[in-house]
């Protein structure tokens, strides 16, 4: 195992943005530079191009002037020695490159080995399956809280979830029997660099078939695979149904295939140290509309726009055009006054052991795969640097959760998201 340049506590730097020439990695770097300096967060931003940051540093400076001498780390996805050097300088590693099956594994492997905490936006389960199978044992030893899907994937799905069983918990005395979550009104447009994930995935499913046994596994990661019970309440929802616990008709929700999972890995890592959510804990989740007639045409209309657009993608011809005309390329991104007018809002609905029925709201105020994602990963990463002392003694490849529990509920409240959850 290789050395650390320094133990964590020596190093200079609290916490490095990665890929901050990037559109997401920007906003997450302007985040920061106006978060950072009440909290006495030491920040710096890397990626493969000098000139590209110098760049951003010279309009972050153009806001504060404090910032003209910000750090900047140079390192390419692939070049593992410029990474452990930018890593062994660092006690957070927070990371927007993607997608993360082509240039992530090395920079998770090396924080693994240095001890380095390490947060991304990931919404790629054959990445998080390689990573936890690469890094977790290594992250465990050096002590280091590798940290997938710390954006709107997946963390409103697993903190609410995580929050209703703290709820549970501490004021019925008992776990979850089970939990859904459900999108509500949300307004913002879809990243570039999560729909070229999305397709980068259906190539690897396509031609991988241990890759399409992944896809199918709703427990695909858990710390071992095909150890989790299977039970149809889990699978991921394909077509129009009506949920008689919500009143609504319910549609798939194309995150699921992340957040579902991330949500059970939680309530798994929990489990092997005797608690988890429950005994026979259950998740699942979709999109929501209106109980009535209205509500079944959306939802059917959805459904159905949902399978035109995979059936289209899956071919050259098609998706040629859909990349050239319709897609965002990743890199791209909306207009801030559209960033500024986005929104979110996604319900929890759980019931208890013993039947008690829970309610829940986690929302926030900005497009939810820009604005939203930016301030949730930024927090994740301070959160990580800043807050250890606060967070269970837990190490290895983790889940929002089961790293940060209700410490970043709370910095996201602080944040201005909602976490709210009240008895039925």
């Amino acid at each position: 195992m290789t050395t650390p340049t320094r133990p964590l506590e020596d190093r200079p730097i609290d916490v490095i943005v990665y890929g901050a020439t990037g559109f997401t990695g920007k906003l997450v770097a302007e985040y920061l530079a106006e978060h950072t300096v009440d909290a006495g967060v030491k920040w710096a931003i890397g990626g493969r191009s000098k000139a590209k940051l110098e760049a951003v540093r010279r309009d972050l400076a153009a806001k504060d002037e404090a910032l003209a001498d910000l750090p900047i780390f140079i390192a390419d996805s692939h070049d593992i020695a410029a990474l452990e050097r930018m890593v062994g300088e660092a006690r957070v590693i927070c990371t927007t490159v993607g997608p993360y099956a082509k240039y992530g594994r090395d920079l998770a492997s090396a924080c693994a080995r240095y001890g380095t905490s390490y947060c991304d936006l990931t919404g790629e389960p054959t990445f998080v399956r390689a990573v936890i199978d690469e890094c977790h044992e290594i992250a465990r030893n050096t002590r280091a809280r590798l940290v997938t899907c710390s954006g709107y994937d997946s963390i409103p799905s697993d903190l609410g979830t995580y929050m209703a069983w703290d709820y549970a918990k501490r004021t019925h005395g008992e776990g979850l029997a089970w939990a859904k979550v459900f999108t509500g009104r949300t307004k913002g447009t879809a990243s570039g660099g999560t729909i070229a994930s999305m397709l980068n995935l259906m190539d690897a499913a396509k031609k991988n078939r241990d890759v399409r046994r992944l896809l199918l596994d709703p427990h695909g990661l858990d710390p071992e695979r095909g150890k989790g019970p299977r039970d149809p309440f889990e699978d991921d929802q394909r077509g129009v149904r009506f949920d008689k616990d919500i009143n609504s008709w319910t549609a798939p929700f194309v995150m699921a295939s992340i957040n579902a999972r991330v949500v059970r890995r939680s309530h798994a890592l929990l489990r092997e140290e005797g608690g988890g959510y429950g005994q026979r804990f259950r998740y699942n989740e979709a999109m929501s509309f209106r109980p009535g007639p209205r509500g079944l045409v959306t939802a059917a209309s959805v459904t159905a726009a949902l399978g035109s657009f995979f059936t289209a993608a899956a071919f050259k011809p098609t998706r040629g055009l859909l990349e050239r005309f319709f897609l965002p390329a990743p890199g791209e991104g909306p207009s801030r006054e559209e960033i500024e007018n986005g929104f979110f809002e996604m319900h929890v609905v759980a019931k208890t052991e013993s039947g008690k029925r829970l309610r829940g709201r986690v929302a926030g105020t900005k497009d939810p795969g820009y604005g939203a994602t930016a301030k949730m990963l930024a927090e994740s990463a301070m959160c990580l640097a800043k807050d250890g002392a606060r967070l269970e003694p837990r190490f290895g490849v983790l889940t929002p959760a089961s790293a940060m529990g209700m410490r970043l509920a709370e910095r996201l409240r602080d944040a201005g998201m909602t976490f709210d959850v009240y008895d039925a």
